[in-house]
């Protein structure tokens, strides 16, 4: 059964000076929760607005004790909210995605390799280079290695990989995504 859990002192004056008196109200929902919303009587013709839900509460004492803290420029918000309903728009038909896939990656990449890479340079570089700075530094040796061959970033015959530091590596992986990020 609703209850009244506040009645404010001072009624809310709407922009065109009407003023209505305002009173907090609550029930006990099945699942023992509660429910408030509230009640706005025009002092001029005695019409009574109500507001939809405002919160949902553990028990009736929060919900109480939710309701003192209403502030006069809240209780316009929800004045206003009643007064002028948000008009719903009819969803337009959407059509069907043309293609079944995303695009291919415009960047110079060839994944010579038939599992997924540990780190795509690349998409990190992409949100942040100074991301792929800091990843590039948590990763060993053989994970640096490999991702400059699954992305083709140096030719082996041009480049001793094995006789780099991790330090080195990890610059170089930076060098060639700078030089050939879009």
């Amino acid at each position: 059964m609703a209850q009244t859990l506040i009645r404010f002192d001072t009624p809310v004056t709407y922009r065109d000076g009407r003023q209505y008196r305002v009173q907090a109200c609550g029930r006990e929902r099945e699942n023992g929760q509660w429910e408030a919303w509230l009640e706005f009587e025009d002092l001029e013709t005695g019409e009574v607005l109500r507001s939809q839900r405002e919160t949902t509460q553990p028990n009736r004492k929060d919900a109480a004790y939710w309701a003192t803290g209403l502030t006069p420029v809240y209780l316009e918000g929800a004045l206003d909210r009643i007064l002028h309903l948000p008009k719903f728009k009819e969803p337009e038909s959407v059509r069907p995605p043309v293609f079944d896939e995303p695009a291919p990656h415009s960047r110079p990449r060839g994944v010579v390799s038939n599992r997924e890479p540990i780190l795509d340079p690349f998409s990190v570089y992409d949100k942040n280079p100074g991301l792929l700075a800091q990843e590039l530094t948590a990763l060993r040796g053989w994970h640096l290695r490999q991702i400059i061959r699954d992305f083709n970033l140096v030719n082996e015959n041009d480049v001793a990989l094995e006789a780099l530091t991790e330090q080195e590596l990890g610059s170089l992986i930076m060098q060639r995504v700078r030089e050939l990020h879009p």
